[in-house]
């Protein structure tokens, strides 16, 4: 409360401690980034984070040692082929990522939750939305990070491959055919296998439940899918062994190289689906990854309210 004087100026009362004090509080008039650059960053940190960069020690430890375990016995493949001077490589490229779709799994299944199941556990995602950024920018930067993420995780171990081979004085039109086919294959098995993860760790807040889930979808369909394929298959029924390879994210995958990109199918028999059974296995991948990408979208935008 303040007292007036004779003069005019008023004065604080005895004992009054109201202080008004300037702290320099004004708008923001710098440039504005707008959209892309906040759907670039989202990205950006996304991707970073699959591999715990910008983040603890604790949170490093799983993405980088699955890393190393894809890695490995691809560099020992290598050594084997340069000590024997062998005249192949004893895996082919399209087959590394059938051979180790445990491996792939576990990191989905870690580091799908970690992408989104945060963000609905702490509320954040309305914080995302106050920006200027929408649905679809979160979608896309979330879904594009973990396929980003898994490129590299897959992709990784065919370069340590094709180096190798290039060492060991291997044919070089030869393998660099089948690395290519290689990454042909490992960039639709990232879309896909990212695309499922994402979706079902987007319906739960919990990471555990989310980790949970993902290995149950991802294992038990290849379990139970391979479990029919060799019944079918010793029961004479091997015209039915592509179309129950239909069920399963990994099997699709082996279906579609295997019928398009030269590989040797993991189906019992060796024998993989015809031309004509292979264009079912791709339509039905590009369908699942647009499906996922739809289901992520009326996700957030309900969640984004």
């Amino acid at each position: 409360m303040a007292v007036e004087h004779s003069t005019g100026t008023s004065v604080p009362a005895p004992g009054d401690q109201t202080r008004i004090h300037n702290i320099g509080y004004r708008s923001y008039d710098g440039p504005r980034l707008g959209r892309a650059y906040a759907r670039r960053s989202l990205y950006s940190q996304s991707l970073r984070g699959s591999y715990g960069l910008g983040r603890s020690v604790k949170s490093k430890v799983l993405p980088m040692l699955l890393f190393v375990v894809m890695c490995v016995p691809a560099a020992i493949m290598v050594a084997v082929a340069v000590a024997t001077k062998a005249n192949a490589l004893p895996v082919d490229y399209t087959r590394y990522a059938i051979v180790m779709q445990a491996v792939i799994s576990l990191y989905v299944a870690s580091q799908a939750p970690q992408s989104v199941s945060r963000d609905l556990r702490f509320k954040t995602v309305p914080l995302y939305f106050s920006r200027p950024i929408e649905t679809a920018d979160y979608v896309l930067a979330k879904f594009a990070a973990l396929a980003s993420a898994l490129f590299i995780l897959t992709a990784g171990p065919l370069l340590v491959l094709y180096v190798g081979a290039l060492l060991a004085k291997l044919d070089f039109a030869d393998q660099t055919k089948g690395f290519a086919q290689g990454l042909v294959s490992v960039a639709l098995l990232s879309l896909l296998f990212a695309g499922i993860g994402l979706v079902i760790a987007s319906f739960t807040p919990r990471r555990g439940f989310g980790i949970a889930a993902v290995i149950a979808v991802l294992t038990i369909t290849y379990g139970a899918v391979s479990t029919l394929q060799a019944i079918a298959d010793a029961q004479g029924s091997s015209g039915a062994v592509p179309w129950i390879g239909l069920f399963s994210p990994i099997t699709i995958i082996d279906g579609v190289q295997s019928a398009f990109l030269g590989a040797t199918s993991a189906f019992p028999g060796g024998v993989g689906p015809s031309n004509a059974e292979g264009v079912a296995y791709v339509l039905l991948a590009l369908g699942l990854i647009a499906a996922s990408y739809g289901l992520l979208m009326r996700r957030y935008k309900k969640v984004g309210l």
